[in-house]
């Protein structure tokens, strides 16, 4: 009843809100910017709340801490310097200026004003539209682990239940409805995950009784053959593919379409100052803790059948054993991790569709109601793909992408590994060129998708859609400058036009720049 009574609560919480919200979200720019007038602290948890969810919690942390041990807290911390603090610092304010002196609403709306392609506009939003639906579905698989571990109950209930509320607050209230649900989901994945760790330790006698018995595992399987300790050591007993986690997850944030149309709507100068810091704070308590806590995985092997059951039961075994009112913070701390991120990607995707495939190609004088009607309309059909893919994935027991660590990595690897360079080349040098952008797509996308279908043929290292994803994406980073080298240059006073928003003069008080 405990658990049910804050699930009700929780719920009622998030409809209102978006509820609340609707006049906020009567056109394009309300609905999916919030009118470009979101707060740090909004914005920062926005973006945080997306970027962790339960595939970090249940299926990373898992699968990694298992792998790594507490060597796994570095991809925390990568997320937190990398994909946080160094992702505001790079993109933040120049994301911010350029899109608005575009006027443009997506990512691919910005490829398309920036390189003034429409092809790169197309083929943006369609590599968005594909590739953010198995995302979606890892989502539903991780959230209905922890569902199934707390209530017994069958894991298509729980995919109907998060799809069905979700879809109702985004739809009544836009971004911000997501904004402001975003920040009271973050508080509670604060609290949560503090609380979690200290009761799960507790468990096993304490950090330092948890510490000692972790170093008392041995794993034959291991790169480095079979070593008492490595589990407890400092780089864990795979470095190397350690550091391919850290890559895709940390750097992958640069390029991901629902991560960085977050700085498209933030406020002000000191909005992007503030932001830098809360996001990071708010990566190093939640994503450090998960990453943390899952290194610690091995001390419940006795109770975990890797082989039967995969590693996405690794986290909600940790958590079975624990009080009913941990179990449901956990319930409520992943449901709120989930549903953000999830809310975050539905919006990307339906007004990608909508604003750069629908209004950009095939109805050019579509209206703002019109469109934002259009809006709504996608985001049902995106929750119901989501839906179907994810409970065909989980019962599709041979799948090539059964965990959700992998379904994840595809999706991530294909859009980071198409996006990221383009989008960075493009907001820093005047040189990027379409064929440049181009060939990023394709390379990205189309190793992601070979390494789906052909894995097996691919070298050791990149069998792994984790490594494969990273791989993608610093390989973008060389075939940009590359490719704009040897193609046609691009227009100078297109490009010069672009560029002029950055030396707009803008008065500001000498407590921020000291005058002559």
């Amino acid at each position: 009843m405990l658990k049910i009574l804050l699930l009700v609560i929780y719920f009622a919480v998030m409809v209102g809100i978006g509820l609340y919200c609707r006049k906020n979200a009567t056109d394009v720019s309300g609905f999916v910017l919030g009118g470009r007038s979101v707060g740090p602290w909004l914005t920062a948890f926005a973006y945080g709340t997306s970027y962790f969810s339960a595939v970090i919690f249940v299926g990373y942390a898992g699968q990694f801490g298992w792998k790594f041990g507490v060597a796994s807290t570095w991809v925390g911390i990568g997320n937190a310097v990398i994909g946080s603090l160094l992702a505001w610092a790079v993109l933040g304010r120049r994301t911010r200026i350029m899109t608005q002196h575009f006027d443009s609403a997506t990512m691919p709306q910005f490829f398309g004003q920036r390189f003034q392609s429409k092809g790169l506009k197309i083929g943006a939003s369609v590599i968005v539209f594909i590739f953010l639906i198995p995302y979606t579905a890892s989502l539903f698989n991780g959230l209905s682990r922890l569902f199934g571990m707390a209530f017994h109950i069958d894991y298509t209930v729980c995919i109907i239940l998060m799809g069905v509320l979700t879809g109702v607050y985004v739809i009544a209230g836009g971004y911000m409805a997501t904004a402001i649900n975003d920040f009271i989901q973050g508080i509670v994945m604060l609290f949560g995950i503090v609380i979690i760790i200290a009761a799960v330790l507790h468990s096993q006698g304490g950090f330092m009784e948890a510490l000692k018995g972790l170093a008392q595992v041995s794993d034959p399987e291991a790169v480095n053959g079979e070593v008492p300790g490595i589990f407890a050591s400092f780089f864990g007993p795979d470095p190397l593919n350690l550091l391919g986690v850290v890559i895709l997850t940390s750097l992958g944030t640069w390029g991901l379409p629902q991560m960085v149309q977050k700085f498209y709507a933030i406020k002000s100068e000191d909005s992007v100052q503030k932001g830098t810091i809360i996001s990071t704070l708010f990566a190093v308590v939640v994503a450090g803790g998960c990453y943390f806590l899952g290194g610690f995985g091995r001390l419940f092997s006795d109770k975990i059948d890797i082989a039967a059951n995969g590693y996405d039961s690794v986290v909600p075994t940790m958590l079975s054993g624990l009080p009913e009112i941990l179990i449901a913070l956990t319930v409520v701390l992943v449901l709120s991790a989930s549903m953000s991120t999830l809310s975050s990607l539905v919006i990307t995707s339906s007004s990608t569709l909508t604003i750069d495939l629908i209004k950009g190609v095939m109805a050019k004088d579509m209206g703002e109601k019109k469109t934002v009607f259009t809006i709504r309309c996608w985001i049902v059909v995106f929750v119901l793909l989501s839906m179907i893919i994810a409970v065909v994935q989980y019962k599709a027991q041979g799948s090539a992408v059964r965990f959700i660590a992998q379904l994840m990595g595809v999706s991530w690897g294909a859009l980071a590994g198409a996006f990221l360079a383009p989008f960075l080349y493009g907001l820093y040098w005047k040189k990027t060129t379409k064929a440049a952008c181009w060939t990023c797509y394709i390379f990205g996308a189309g190793i992601m998708v070979l390494n789906l279908l052909f894995r097996a043929h691919f070298p050791a290292l990149l069998q792994s859609p984790i490594n494969c994803g990273a791989f993608a994406m610093l390989a973008g980073l060389v075939i940009v400058p590359v490719v704009s080298a040897f193609t046609r240059k691009p227009d100078g006073a297109m490009v010069e036009e672009a560029f002029a928003c950055y030396e707009k003069k803008a008065p500001v008080a000498q407590r921020k720049a000291l005058s002559d």
